[in-house]
Formats: structure tokens, sequence, C-alpha cells
């Protein structure tokens, strides 16, 4: 995919339609990443929020540091934090007020259930930055580069999140599909 290489004026006195203009080009992608991270739901008021935020803060945007799509993307990923935490809160409250834990539904197929369990368990024990640096270079497509960028770190630290993400994944997988293939009883 060809990146545009616009860079965004640093004026806090450019207007809406202006801004409009610089962001256009990365709505959809930007739309994409989020959805898979929150689902589709709650994707458009994110993207908003996202693109709200990058309004309000467009004179921190450096152009000298290279495109505007890195920084998008850190903005979408700190707003999906936010997202996030507010979802656990209203989850945790709604578990309190049921008297039980709100549960996410399994497969009836029981391979798929058990991805679908490691998945959630291995995102779930991840770092938060390990499981940011992969959604942004797995689903975002962003590269190594670009998300030291997005993340204001040194792109070493970039590889390593990656690799620590990676590994954290590949145990859970591999340790739960190996209990999803053991047949009731203990033997196969």
């Amino acid at each position: 995919m060809c990146e545009p290489e616009f860079r965004l004026p640093i004026d806090r006195h450019v207007n809406a339609d202006q801004f409009a203009v610089h962001v256009a080009d990365n709505v959809a992608e930007l739309h994409r990443y989020v959805a898979r991270r929150v689902g589709l739901d709650p994707a458009e008021d994110i993207v908003a929020d996202v693109f709200m935020t990058a309004y309000r803060r467009r004179d921190r945007f450096d152009p000298a540091l290279g495109p505007i799509r890195p920084w998008l993307f850190g903005i979408a990923t700190n707003v999906i934090h936010r997202h996030h935490r507010q979802e656990a809160r209203h989850l945790r409250a709604l578990g309190r007020l049921e008297g039980r834990q709100v549960a996410a539904a399994d497969s009836p197929d029981p391979v798929i259930g058990a991805e679908h369990r490691a998945l959630v368990t291995a995102l779930g024990r991840m770092k938060t930055e390990h499981r940011d640096a992969l959604f942004l270079f797995a689903v975002a497509g962003l590269t190594i580069p670009e998300i030291a960028q997005a993340m204001a770190v040194p792109e070493g630290t970039v590889k390593t999140w990656l690799h620590r993400g990676r590994a954290v994944a590949a145990e859970h997988f591999e340790r739960t599909l190996a209990e999803a293939c053991v047949p009731k009883g203990g033997t196969r």
C-alpha cells in the first residue's frame, strides 16, 4: 500500500475542514484497526474521538518525525486503552449487580473454543505495550519504525516487545490446544 507523504501543518488556526483534508487518507485504515481491536459497534465513536484528539493536539505533531499515520495510530491506541478501561469498569459493575462475573460465550466446537480462550488468555497476560505493538504490527500493518514512532520508543524496544508478545501467545496456544485435543479420560 502506498503511504501518503503529506505533512500536517503545525498551525493552531487550521480549521476543521483543512484538518479533514490532511487526515482523510487514513480514516478507512484507522477504522479497520480500531474495529478489529474493539468491534464494529464502538469503532466509529472511537475513530471520531481519535480525530477530535488529533485536532485538539495538532500542535504536538512534528512533521520532521515523518508522516501523520503513526501519530494517528498512537492516538488510536491510547483511546482504545481508555475504552477498555471504561468497559472493564462497566463489566465489573454488571458482575457485582448480577452477583457473578460476566463470561464470554464459548464456541460449541471445542478446538475453536480452545483457540478463542487461548487468544483471550494470551492477550490478557501480555504486558500492555507488547499487546499494543502486536496489534499495531499485525492489525494496523505498521512497520517497526512506524510503531516506534507511534509508541515513542526506540525500534529495538519494539522488536523486543513483538518477540515477547509472540512468545506469550505461542506458549498459551500450544498449551491450550494440547489440552483441547486430549479426549475426556486423559489419554489420546
